[in-house]
């Protein structure tokens, strides 16, 4: 058995062999074997061999083909994190959801996330990404304004309860191909938009306006382009509610596609569910759909007579696994959870 470990020297990250019981591992099992990951720690309070995420971060190699764990311990970070296109197979795990937070306040462009990811074949467990400009809305005084928790533009992303937290614009789902699980998305406005291939699965979706009294928010802000594009986001057995009154999308760009699928709506949710600015034709590009919900907000005698139906095999097909992953590379990621 090959055996992995790590060591940082003047913060350049070290590899040895064999494994040295006094350096950060990661020991996983699968099919009755044991199998050893280099491990970077991250503590704010210096117990670590770093303090911030990103000073971790930069300490792996480019190019890296082996997945490394940045295990980032309890705490609140006030950092914009970033992961370039260079640094793939990156393990961000954190301690908890609720109790690791990473939190920005970059606002005005959404190319100002708290977190942003830009390599394919990234894994991130157990943290939550906060923008603090308008969040929480309750307490903030600040104009509402663009400001993006995490702007997601890798292939093979998946995201197992994490949390995305703010007002406008909280997740750029920007493209690639993303996987979702039991994660809490909070927002107002646009706060899932872009263009990814994605499944949010048993997922959380709230809606929270602050104190803006009367305003109607909208969840989705998809930006399909053209219609032999296979992006889409699809909502599979989540959650949606929240304290304020909300559409479940508005389409950005021509051919936007949004399936929830089997998710449960609370009363927030508008009897008409979806709008647009597309002339009648344009209307007729949008694949906005609704199946098997439930829940007081699911009601569908009042929505959008342009409300789309797909075929029970594309429904199947769309609302599987196979349409984010048909080489297999969820079965890679570092074994949780997630595919449970």
């Amino acid at each position: 058995m090959f055996l992995v470990s790590i060591v940082v020297e003047g913060g350049v990250v070290a590899y040895q062999q064999p494994y040295a019981a006094a350096n950060g591992r990661w020991q996983i099992k699968k099919n009755n074997n044991y199998y050893y990951y280099p491990v970077i720690y991250v503590d704010p309070s210096g117990h670590g061999h770093f303090r911030t995420i990103q000073a971790a971060i930069d300490s792996v190699p480019q190019y890296n083909k082996n997945w490394i764990c940045i295990h980032v311990r309890a705490g609140t970070y006030r950092e914009q994190v970033k992961i370039p296109r260079e640094k793939p197979y990156i393990y961000l795990r954190g301690q908890a959801q609720r109790r690791t937070n990473v939190i920005w306040d970059g606002h005005d462009s959404i190319e100002a996330a708290t977190f942003s990811c830009d390599a394919d074949n990234t894994f991130v467990k157990s943290i939550t990404f906060i923008n603090s400009y308008n969040f929480p809305p309750e307490h903030n005084r600040n104009p509402r304004r663009v400001a993006v928790a995490a702007m997601l533009s890798g292939d093979k992303m998946a995201f197992y309860r994490c949390g995305f937290k703010g007002w406008q614009d909280t997740l750029w789902d920007v493209h690639g191909r993303h996987y979702f699980k039991k994660c809490s998305i909070n927002g107002a406005v646009d706060f899932i938009f872009g263009n990814g291939q994605s499944i949010y699965e048993g997922c959380s979706i709230s809606v929270d306006r602050g104190g803006e009294e009367g305003m109607i928010g909208y969840i989705t802000a998809q930006g399909r382009q053209e219609g032999g594009e296979s992006s889409g986001f699809v909502f599979k057995k989540c959650h949606v509610h929240g304290s304020g009154k909300a559409y479940l999308g508005r389409p950005w760009r021509d051919y936007a596609r949004v399936i929830f699928y089997r998710t449960y709506m609370e009363d927030n949710v508008v009897p008409q569910g979806w709008t647009s600015y597309a002339t009648s034709s344009g209307l007729n590009k949008l694949t906005f759909v609704e199946h098997g919900c439930s829940g007081p907000g699911s009601n569908k005698s009042m929505r959008v007579k342009w409300l789309a139906k797909l075929g029970g095999r594309e429904l199947r097909y769309l609302t599987s696994l196979s349409y984010i992953d048909n080489d297999g590379w969820l079965l890679k990621l570092p074994p949780s959870k997630i595919l449970a």
